[in-house]
């Protein structure tokens, strides 16, 4: 665990000795402003809630979340600074995981610096606070599992290019997999388990379900287990690709 929280501290202070951090912040507040409040009708649907604010978050983190993973690994192998990190008496588990949770928390930060939304909905009515904080709590579970999905890529190439595209695009698969453009494909030709199985590993659909106000044991679990299953592939590719 110090192992882990040497990480920790090390990753979470460098996006903030660079203007990365900034930028990266202005950018997801002035997109989910302007999604939920010119988009989204926020004022014209005169309800008291946030679902059009978290309605746009999986295409949010479908675009930033790559663009904040592809740096975890790509660019520790292009400066050659891998071979430094691992040389530290630390295993490599714990040198994946503390960059990975350095990289959840600042995309925790982002997310935290939305609560003027949270405000502006309360002073306008009377909103469920309690399908509110469980949807943050589902946007967070999301963009970890954006983000495990991210940091085991960015392991496979010294270019942050290459790990931005292949992450959005497998970030988009697991967003959709769920929904009518890939399910209408299957569908007349596949088992219905291999459909139903498909369908299982939609993050939109999952989201969706916390966003109701209910956190089921099993969206915890599939976001849970994404996280688990990629951050141990993470650690297999960079055991791998430490010599390259």
């Amino acid at each position: 665990m110090s192992g882990v929280a040497t990480v920790f501290r090390r990753e979470l202070a460098s996006y903030f000795a660079t203007p990365l951090a900034y930028i990266f912040i202005v950018i997801f507040l002035v997109l989910a402003g302007a999604l939920t409040f010119f988009v989204g009708s926020f004022f014209e649907r005169g309800q008291a809630d946030l679902q059009p604010f978290f309605s746009f978050h999986p295409w949010l983190y479908l675009v930033l979340i790559p663009a904040l993973g592809m740096r975890l690994w790509a660019e520790e192998r292009k400066s050659g600074t891998i071979e430094l990190l691992l040389t530290l008496p630390i295993p490599i588990g714990a040198a994946v995981i503390g960059k990975f949770l350095a990289a959840w928390a600042f995309a925790g930060i982002a997310l935290a610096l939305t609560f003027p939304f949270w405000v502006t909905v309360a002073w306008l009515g009377e909103p469920d606070n309690g399908v509110i904080l469980a949807s943050y709590i589902g946007s967070f579970l999301m963009a970890g599992g954006f983000l495990a999905i991210g940091s085991c890529l960015s392991a496979l190439t010294k270019n942050q290019v290459i790990a931005f595209v292949i992450t959005a695009a497998i970030c988009f698969l697991f967003t959709v997999s769920g929904s009518s453009i890939v399910l209408g494909f299957l569908q007349g030709w596949a088992p219905e388990a291999l459909i139903g199985t498909i369908a299982s590993f939609s993050f939109l659909t999952h989201f969706q379900s916390i966003v109701k106000g209910v956190i089921d044991l099993r969206d915890a679990v599939f976001f849970a287990s994404v996280i688990a299953v990629f951050l141990l592939a993470n650690v297999v590719l960079v055991d791998l690709k430490k010599a390259d």
